[in-house]
């Protein structure tokens, strides 16, 4: 099916020449040169000390810096030869830190590793169930809040390797960094005096150039230069600063075994929200990046294809011991900017990655913890995208709410507890707005709101009464529907109900006419609908309610309506 077809096929079906693989291979090897020093970066950032010396104990070559590098070839390769954009780069993000620290924190490189894997197994079936279209229904203000949040996170993350920091406890003990904001910034407090002046010159330094590098040649990678030349300083003039080396004992060079290490039925029921909640913002994420990147090249994704390239990236580096991967949206603009074509560039980019990883593992080991910490300081301010807070501060009070709400859960609790409490409250508030745009009112009353009929209100018979609804009816205004007659002082002898602007309906809806015309039967009074459009038909007939009704009494339009009445009253002798 074409749906599913990925985009490398496209590519090729095309005409893919000599041309276009040199441009390709060109902007390859220059991305996965610019994933390196962020591949071990969000490694670093995603595991806990706890988690560290587990994988240590299981074998010495599964360091995290090694891990963020898994991730970024075996994801980065998958998500290029399968998924549904022409020039997405996958790999690890920021966006995961907060959720998988948490996750590894309390269940382990094992209950990482099954969130993982899961989360890619819920990917393929929202891809397959064609749940892509369905990802651009998450409100903004839920997106921006919970991006800002996991920027402030990050940040909070960083302040101990970018300073040097060493928290101890009353006997000369380190202190493991909490997962939660709170405790975590009480004991980067307590700890604030033990400071290392080299770490915290080398980290401020990273931080300067390359908040300058941005403004003055925002095209040239300012990562890998901030790594290669922080390390080549620290190496040749021997600082006392932590490396990659000096913590984790360097980068292995050869991919690792395959994990099956602590897979449970019982971890995995446990996980279901995690992974769901690491599902969703794959899925955000992923998607978002290709439609920066059609905006960019003009032309289209799959988004479908893309969920599942996703989803199989994400089940394969849960047995190949990385964390969970997406579209990264930096990397594929830097890949654009490059000059690539198709996916071949992101498929050259993992293997650039392979090779480094083979050939120049020692080399990268010599990059300095704090020039990575400043390296995802940067990455957390572009992801905090202040403007895009600011303006929300400035919308209606509804989605000021749901931006703060997210935000200040994805900070202080949970990043799974954010997205499901800002997701619910959004919808809340949203049925709100539609049940106030909702209403229902006197024929002609309802349509001006002034008080005063329109002056094209039709003459009803006598003992016949008109009302309108306006607006969807759905379960947050049906009990309108349900009360029209309470304030009428007699029944009358026909009830015209026009629905001309009603064009969906939902089952609270269909009760709500069916519990009307209840009441009116019970009062001698006939119900008659008119004006019902082709979404109400449809439910009203489906459900049987128009055999109830009578199909008499289900007119096209006021006129046949009132035609109707008129004839309901002269039969009645009224």
């Amino acid at each position: 099916m074409t749906r599913f077809a990925p985009k490398l096929i496209t590519c090729l079906r095309e005409g893919y020449d000599a041309k276009r693989f040199l441009k390709d291979l060109t902007s390859g090897v220059t991305v996965g040169i610019i994933a390196l020093p962020l591949a071990m970066a969000f490694g670093i950032a995603s595991l806990p000390e706890s988690v560290v010396q587990e994988l240590k104990a299981i074998n010495p070559a599964l360091t995290p810096p090694a891990i963020g590098l898994f991730t970024a070839i075996v994801a980065g390769f998958i998500i290029s030869a399968l998924g549904g954009s022409r020039v997405q780069i996958g790999g690890p993000t920021g966006a995961f830190i907060v959720i998988v620290y948490r996750i590894a924190a309390e269940h382990g490189y094992a209950g990482l590793a099954t969130a993982t894997g899961m989360a890619g197994i819920i990917l393929i079936v929202m891809g397959l169930a064609g749940f892509g279209r369905l990802i651009k229904f998450i409100p903004y203000p839920v997106t921006t809040g919970f991006t800002t949040g996991i920027a402030v996170v990050i940040a909070t993350t960083q302040i101990k390797d970018l300073f040097g920091l060493r928290p101890i406890d009353e006997v000369g003990n380190p202190v493991p960094m909490p997962p939660d904001f709170i405790p975590k910034l009480q004991v980067l407090a307590g700890a604030w005096d033990t400071y290392t002046l080299p770490t915290a010159i080398v980290g401020l330094a990273s931080v300067i150039v390359l908040f300058t590098m941005r403004k003055l040649v925002p095209r040239v990678p300012g990562a890998i230069i901030v790594a290669a030349a922080s390390a080549a300083i620290v190496y040749f003039f021997h600082i006392p600063t932590e490396t990659i080396a000096t913590r984790f004992g360097g980068i292995p060079r050869s991919m690792p075994f395959v994990n099956t290490h602590g897979f449970s039925l019982g971890l995995a029921l446990d996980l279901i929200p995690e992974a769901t909640t690491i599902a969703i913002l794959c899925a955000i994420e992923s998607l978002l990046s290709a439609v920066v990147a059609d905006g960019m090249t003009g032309y289209h994704h799959r988004s479908d294809t893309e969920l599942v390239a996703q989803g199989a990236a994400n089940v394969a580096v849960s047995f190949l011991w990385g964390i969970p991967a997406t579209g990264a949206i930096a990397r594929t603009v830097a890949n654009i900017r490059s000059g690539a074509t198709s996916p071949v560039s992101g498929m050259v980019h993992a293997v650039t990655l392979l090779v480094i990883l083979l050939v120049a593992g020692p080399l990268a080991k010599e990059i300095p913890l704090a020039a990575l910490s400043a390296i995802l300081m940067v990455v957390a301010w572009n992801m905090a995208e202040l403007d895009h807070f600011r303006s929300i501060l400035k919308s209606p009070r509804s989605d000021v709410v749901v931006l703060l709400t997210t935000f200040g859960l994805t900070v202080l609790t949970d990043l799974t507890i954010a997205v499901m409490v800002g997701m619910v409250l959004a919808s809340f508030l949203f049925m709100r707005r539609m049940s106030d745009l909702t209403g229902v009112g006197a024929l002609g009353i309802a349509e001006n709101g002034t008080g005063e009929s329109a002056p094209d209100t039709p003459q009803l018979p006598p003992r016949c009464e008109a009302y309108e609804v306006y607006g969807p009816l759905f379960f947050g205004t049906a009990d309108r529907v349900k009360d029209t007659l309470a304030g009428m002082e007699k029944p009358p002898l026909v009830f015209i109900l026009r629905m001309r602007h009603v064009l969906c309906i939902d089952a609270t809806g269909l009760h709500a006419i069916e519990e009307l015309h209840r009441k009116c039967k019970r009062g001698g009074t006939t119900l008659v609908l008119s004006g019902v459009h082709s979404q109400p038909v449809m439910a009203i007939a489906k459900s049987g309610l128009d055999q109830v009704i009578g199909l008499e009494n289900m007119c096209g339009s006021i006129d046949e309506a009132i035609k109707r009445a008129r004839a309901i009253v002269q039969a009645a002798g009224a």
